[in-house]
């Protein structure tokens, strides 16, 4: 009833009217306040089950003085807590939520077999915001631009791929023998969507490297070609059926279009990537190394991904293009272990890339193998009140393929020299003890225990980081390597379970990407994280709210560790520690990484196909 209505009357009112009137209004008032409050409840409980409302949660809370709150990284840790509710505030909770969103930010109509992807994705109570999935169209759009005989010829007579016929998946190769184990990792999780797939062979990358980096203006045109081809067309004229794949040979065939790999230029990778930056960055015109400086050379200006020193915008934390000093600082542009790359797109999957290259990202072959180093097997670590107040990495110095005159550039071989104490301490008394790094020179990077000349008497009281082997080019029968012998030694390994007996789990990249990233954000301890790849998940976790980024230099890092080990912020560093083990368990599934794939398979077979124009997911839309 309206309120015009409810107080319309005639002629003079008495007081048991009047009375009657205002019980009746009273009524009608409690009855929207129980409406609006059942709606709000009801909104409040799709977002409960994977966000904390409130800090009560948190045992070891403790009050934040005015001092803290203006510390950059609270700062940071707070517009990343509103950024994340923003983002959940998007879920989908019914089929035809997740297709208007689709449309609305894909320009398109859903592709084929939309509604049992989303069914599926409603049994396994995955959280779908349609944001999560960018990575899928930053991946896939450009190949729209491409005519799809073309992409067919493109793989006809690749080595290794997943072949899927009929509602069947098997895997295909030259050479068995040679195949990875990831590779029937990934033929496993695809034989799960089994039978909602279409037909399509999906090429894949066996190596370790990247290798699709096609130039900045030929992907330009590409992604400008594929936005003007968006069209969200008249339900009529949709086509629900993908076209079935005629294996056998006829006289009419095409051959196969060649792609041209490129080897043997491993100490040139730069050269290579440097071709994809924007002409206006800093990257583009600057040339590989042909000589590494003796500790590396770090930035002298601020860098425009971060705040007061500290990183705000993790992607671009990522992109060398913004880093040229990465160069000489990291091993895959100073010497890879191997190399296979063009310069031609090519639709080939690969479980992580640079931002430069062009590959589709599925999730690693590594993370969804049981190993317990890549999954972290059933134990996750105990209460954080119970954890050593501490910090420990264990791996292998791999990273590329390091020798007598490079070794100090590699970012694995520099970490551990940065969380040495002894080696810092040597450095402090102004002895030639660490190639590989120079002190934080800047003052927002300075510790307390830097300036009072006690930084390495401080690192030697929480960091417990050791590698297990060296892997020395050219290797060495003992173990040992002769040019890293003076500066580093060999410790025990260290079992993941043990390891999360720590606090602090820091995650840095080997050859590329590192495969303990899952296994470490299931963990109780908190994860910090610098790399320069991407994978299938960047878009669904938020750095300060479920891991702690820090520069790909490591300059940040004993600022970022003295803020929550000596300037009483612990209860910070639990609460993301927390809230990234709890959202690593609703978004990083196996579940989730099958959803992703089986998505990104049926937007793929779709722009591989002659009638993809016109191939939708339109049934929301029909009486």
């Amino acid at each position: 009833m309206s309120v015009k209505r409810l107080f319309a009357f005639k002629g003079t009112l008495t007081n048991a009217s009047i009375q009657h009137r205002l019980k009746y209004l009273v009524a009608a008032a409690l009855a929207a306040l129980v409406l609006y409050l059942a709606v709000f409840n009801r909104q409040r409980a799709q977002l409960d089950g994977v966000f904390r409302f409130g800090n009560s949660y948190n045992p070891l809370a403790k009050t934040i003085t005015p001092d803290d709150n203006n510390h950059t990284i609270h700062r940071l840790t707070q517009d990343a807590q509103i950024q994340f509710k923003q983002l959940l505030a998007k879920r989908a909770i019914s089929l035809e939520q997740a297709a208007s969103r689709y449309r609305e930010r894909r320009g398109r109509h859903p592709p084929p077999g939309f509604e049992t992807w989303f069914a599926a994705a409603q049994e396994s109570d995955a959280v779908i915001v349609e944001d999560f999935f960018d990575r899928i169209y930053h991946d896939i759009n450009p190949f729209w631009a491409i005519e799809p005989a073309r992409l067919r010829r493109m793989i006809k007579d690749e080595q290794h791929y997943i072949r899927v016929r009929d509602g069947k998946a098997w895997f295909i190769s030259d050479h068995l023998e040679l195949r990875q184990p990831w590779v029937q990792r990934w033929t496993e999780l695809v034989q799960e969507m089994m039978p909602h797939l279409p037909d399509l062979d999906m090429v894949l990358n066996v190596m370790d490297e990247t290798r699709v980096l096609v130039p900045w203006e030929e992907m330009n045109d590409y992604v400008a070609k594929e936005q003007s081809q968006r069209n969200i067309f008249h339900p009529s004229d949709a086509v629900a059926e993908y076209t079935k794949y005629q294996d056998e040979p006829t006289e009419n065939d095409e051959p196969a279009i060649k792609v041209k790999w490129i080897g043997g230029e491993e100490h040139q990778y730069w050269d290579h990537y440097r071709i994809t930056c924007p002409p206006e960055s800093p990257g583009r015109n600057v040339s590989s190394l042909e000589k590494l400086d003796r500790p590396p050379v770090y930035p002298t200006r601020p860098m425009p991904f971060a705040v007061d020193g500290f990183i705000k915008n993790f992607t671009a934390s990522s992109d060398p293009c913004l880093q040229p000093h990465l160069r000489g600082m990291h091993g895959t542009f100073i010497e890879s272990v191997s190399m296979s790359t063009t310069h031609s797109l090519f639709p080939i999957f690969g479980g992580c890339k640079l931002p430069g290259n062009n590959e589709i990202l599925i999730p690693a072959g590594m993370i969804l193998d049981s190993y317990d180093l890549f999954s972290g097997g059933d134990s996750h670590g105990g209460d954080w009140s119970t954890k050593k107040d501490s910090l420990v990495w264990r791996g292998v110095a791999s990273g590329g393929r390091h020798k007598e005159d490079n070794w100090w550039g590699f970012q694995r071989l520099r970490f551990i020299q940065m969380m040495n104490g002894t080696t810092i301490a040597q450095l402090e008394a102004g002895e030639d003890a660490a190639p590989t790094f120079v002190l934080p020179q800047r003052e927002e990077y300075q510790s307390e225990a830097q300036k009072n000349g006690t930084l390495g008497e401080w690192i030697s009281s929480f960091s417990d980081s050791a590698f297990v082997a060296f892997e020395c080019f050219p290797r060495q029968e003992d173990g040992h390597c002769s040019y890293l012998d003076p500066y580093l030694e060999l410790r025990d390994s260290i079992h993941m379970r043990d390891q999360y007996d720590y606090k602090y789990l820091p995650d840095i990249d080997g050859n590329s990407y590192s495969g303990r990233f899952r296994a470490f954000m299931r963990s109780t301890s908190l994860v910090l994280k610098a790399t320069i790849y991407t994978e299938w998940h960047d878009d669904r976790l938020l750095p300060w709210v479920h891991f702690v980024p820090f520069d790909n230099t490591f300059i940040d890092i004993y600022a970022i560790l003295e803020y929550y080990l000596r300037q009483g912020h612990d209860d910070e560093a639990y609460r993301i520690a927390e809230e990234g083990r709890e959202w690593s368990e609703k978004v990083m599934r196996r579940e989730d990484m099958k959803l992703y794939v089986w998505r990104l398979l049926l937007e793929y077979a779709r722009v591989m196909d002659p009638a993809r124009e016109r191939l939708a997911f339109v049934n929301d839309l029909r009486d």
